[in-house]
């Protein structure tokens, strides 16, 4: 998790909201941590199709690229 002190936090609030990680922030004072930043937690169907257009798919995904026979005898 990581630390920040509140000044710190307090000039690259917007930035550190538009990349905060699943584990959050802690914020510290003095190096005592006094708060926690942690980003609310969405809803499974919010995320469906939230990547479109930001990934590219390469080659056949239900592939393992290894070619095999079942039926040869080993």
């Amino acid at each position: 998790m990581t630390k920040l002190g509140a000044a710190k936090f307090k000039e690259q609030c917007l930035a550190l909201l538009d990349r905060l990680e699943p584990e959050g922030i802690v914020i510290t004072k003095h190096g005592r941590p006094v708060a926690r930043l942690i980003p609310i937690e969405r809803e499974s169907g919010a995320l469906i199709g939230c990547l479109k257009g930001r990934i590219e798919v390469r080659g056949d995904i239900l592939s393992t690229g290894e070619r095999w026979d079942a039926d040869a005898e080993s």
